[in-house]
């Protein structure tokens, strides 16, 4: 769906136009200011994927640790019946 643009959110930008043509390909966009914005998006979502992989990188990964592994991975022993 087409985005709204105002007239006060309208620029004038120099833009590489090799640069245009291989962003357009590769986010499957057709105008000039869908590019852009789908660009924008693009980079919002990979700082978004950066926080999460340096707080997985900070927390020591994701999952159990190697203790919990090695306490789930001991066997039950069932109660003994009286």
């Amino acid at each position: 769906m087409a985005k709204r643009i105002s007239k006060s959110d309208k620029t004038s930008l120099a833009i590489d136009r090799e640069k245009l043509d291989q962003a357009r390909e590769i986010l499957g966009t057709k105008t000039l200011a869908a590019t852009v914005d789908a660009a924008l998006d693009e980079v919002i979502a990979l700082a978004a994927r950066r926080r999460l992989l340096e707080r997985i990188r900070r927390e020591g990964g994701i999952g159990p640790s190697l203790a919990e592994i090695r306490r789930l991975r001991e066997p039950r022993v069932a109660p003994r019946s009286r």
